[in-house]
């Protein structure tokens, strides 16, 4: 599992990239995706380069990451994201089985956690664990001062009625939630679940 050395690298990364942003008109949404603490692909939002709302800075990287590494199960994988993922992006993260998920503001508005608990929500994995790994473990509030300072900075007014709304908020400092622990309906065979991922649905459905 990645140190916290790691964490902090990637985030900067993470950071350094939604600055670069505005060169493309996007907002500063950024993700990068890491492989057992080594980077694997990054991305910016591309919404407005490509026309298309679901074009999310998470999204974008996690269809990158399945090319770069050919599989789509991608547990041993955490991304990395300036604003928690939205409920679409964090179906997409329970559904490639990525394993930690890094974030720096929360959205109570429409987070993946905040809101609709869809990163953290267990009954995925319990009722289908043959397609869902138990739940990615989650930490917030990563270098939320400076991913503020980058939204600010992209466009003040835009910040204030973004802060005024409550759409994006701080944590009250790092938040780690892990329930990745939680028993499946399989009792006690939870080896078989991963087998079930690994060789009937990854290589007979997706493959």
């Amino acid at each position: 599992m990645p140190d916290s050395e790691s964490d902090a690298t990637m985030m900067r990364r993470c950071v350094a990239l939604a600055q670069s942003a505005g060169q493309s008109g996007e907002y500063p949404f950024a993700a990068v995706i890491a492989r057992r603490g080594e980077f694997i692909c990054e991305s910016l939002n591309m919404v407005r380069a490509e026309g298309d709302v679901t074009r999310h800075a998470e999204m974008v990287a996690i269809a990158s990451v399945q090319k770069k590494l050919r599989t789509t199960s991608l547990d041993d994988c955490t991304l990395y994201s300036t604003i928690e993922p939205c409920a679409m992006c964090s179906y997409a993260v329970r559904e490639t089985r990525i394993g930690r998920v890094v974030f720096s503001l929360r959205s109570p508005l429409m987070g993946g956690h905040s809101r609709w608990k869809v990163l953290t929500d267990s009954n995925l994995s319990s009722t289908l664990p043959e397609v869902f790994a138990p739940p990615p473990i989650v930490l917030s509030g990563y270098l939320q001062h400076e991913v503020q300072t980058v939204f600010q900075k992209r466009n003040p007014l835009s910040w204030q009625f973004i802060k005024a709304r409550r759409v994006f908020v701080e944590s009250s400092g790092l938040e780690h939630i892990d329930i990745s622990s939680t028993k499946s309906r399989l009792g006690r065979w939870p080896s078989l679940a991963n087998l079930a991922r690994a060789v009937v649905l990854d290589r007979l459905w997706r493959g």
